[in-house]
């Protein structure tokens, strides 16, 4: 038993992480449906807006809210599921809108949401896509029965955005600065407000040059509106915080074998083990396997031209498979004991249910990846008439 097949029985949180194009979301949804698979109510919660991964869970589409995969999905695969699979794509304006409408006091919800600073935060601030898929990912936690979750997060420009986003909406929601400029405005209320001239501060004079005194009007009333939440705010940013640290709670990082992609798991891998998060396993996602003897076998059946043709598209895949092995030893070196799964470049992308499954044979250990792990001698499986590599 693999350390992704042990935390497949044991974890109730499963977090995927790593930079974009990697395949985070097909290793998520594969995770989850291996695990209701082998009898665990599952949920997969994706940000990939691709339709063909709700097509291949048998599913018309993805919405904001749990979806159960039909039976009949799994059908192909021949096995029957002794748990339930279910799935949703997590929408971030759709998910501010309900904890605004849920939390806010009556009278404020319109005015939060119809503000144009309150559109930025539930959009476009740094930070606010992760801070609501970990507010999602606390609410169907603590709020529903799943026996195992999976979160697909956003793809990560920096290495701990995720950790770091409820913080910073925090910090966008209490900004000293902003409190001390509006401070007249929030102490006034509603009447101080239409009454309060921005332009009797030196500061509120120079800032209103550049976002205009309708601007600065716009942001008190959002401070104000939203002021009665933050204590909340900040509840749930501790929950979520309590929730990742848990030990029902394990990291997945995903990455393929890219030089710069290498880089950057290794780094988060670092991060991660020093803020004391259990890493389950790295998983290295479309790594070019070797030619098989078999193939090159094959290529010296064949007639002169066809052979040379197929010998450079074997020394090629050879070359490939050498320098993802070469970054693969390096990172095994760099993460240490923590476990390293390799799942190959298939020939077409996943886009159905049996190419999730079959990707969750490498992931769980059923099958592995042929051929050496590391670098091959220089010139093995190289030139007319070689011996095949291996």
């Amino acid at each position: 038993m693999n350390a992704l097949s042990e935390a497949l029985k044991t974890k109730r949180v499963l977090v995927c992480v790593g930079s974009g194009g990697v395949g985070k979301t097909t290793i998520s949804a594969t995770l989850a449906l291996r695990s209701a698979v082998d009898g665990r109510t599952s949920l997969v919660c994706t940000i990939d807006p691709a339709k063909r991964l709700a097509n291949s869970l048998g599913l018309n589409a993805l919405g904001n809210v749990e979806a159960e995969v039909p039976a009949s999905a799994l059908e192909p695969l021949g096995v029957k599921p002794r748990g339930r699979l279910h799935a949703m794509m997590l929408d971030m304006k759709q998910t501010w809108d309900d904890l605004i409408l849920k939390y806010a006091p009556p009278d404020k919800r319109e005015k939060i949401l119809s503000n144009r600073f309150y559109q930025s935060l539930s959009s476009a601030l740094a930070g606010s896509q992760e801070y609501i898929a970990m507010e999602k990912l606390w609410e169907l936690r603590t709020k529903r029965d799943y026996e195992l979750i999976v979160l697909d997060t956003p793809p990560t420009a920096h290495a701990l955005d995720f950790l770091e986003a409820p913080n910073r909406v925090l910090d966008f929601l209490d900004n000293e600065a902003a409190k001390w400029l509006l401070t007249p405005a929030l102490a006034a209320g509603r009447i101080g407000l239409s009454l309060f001239s921005l332009g009797s501060s030196y500061a509120a004079k120079t800032i209103s040059k550049f976002t205009g005194t309708e601007t600065l009007q716009e942001l008190a009333a959002f401070m104000m509106a939203i002021a009665p939440m933050n204590e909340s705010f900040r509840e749930r940013a501790r929950g979520v915080r309590e929730l990742l640290e848990a030990k029902q709670t394990g990291f997945v990082l995903v990455t393929s074998p890219g030089r710069e992609r290498l880089d950057e798991v290794m780094h988060f891998h670092r991060l991660l083990k020093q803020n004391e998060m259990d890493v389950v396993a790295v998983v290295v996602n479309r790594v070019h396997p070797m030619p098989g003897a078999q193939l090159w076998e094959e290529m010296r059946s064949l007639i002169p031209a066809r052979r040379a043709k197929m010998e450079q598209t074997l020394r090629e895949l050879t070359l490939l498979a050498e320098q993802d092995a070469r970054g693969i030893a390096e990172l095994q070196a760099a993460v240490g004991n923590t476990p390293l799964i390799q799942v190959p470049r298939f020939e077409l992308d996943v886009h159905d249910i049996g190419a999730l499954w079959r990707t969750g044979r490498y992931l769980i250990g059923e099958e592995v990846i042929p051929g050496p792990t590391s670098p091959l001698p220089s010139g093995e499986g190289r030139g007319e008439g070689s011996s095949p590599p291996g």
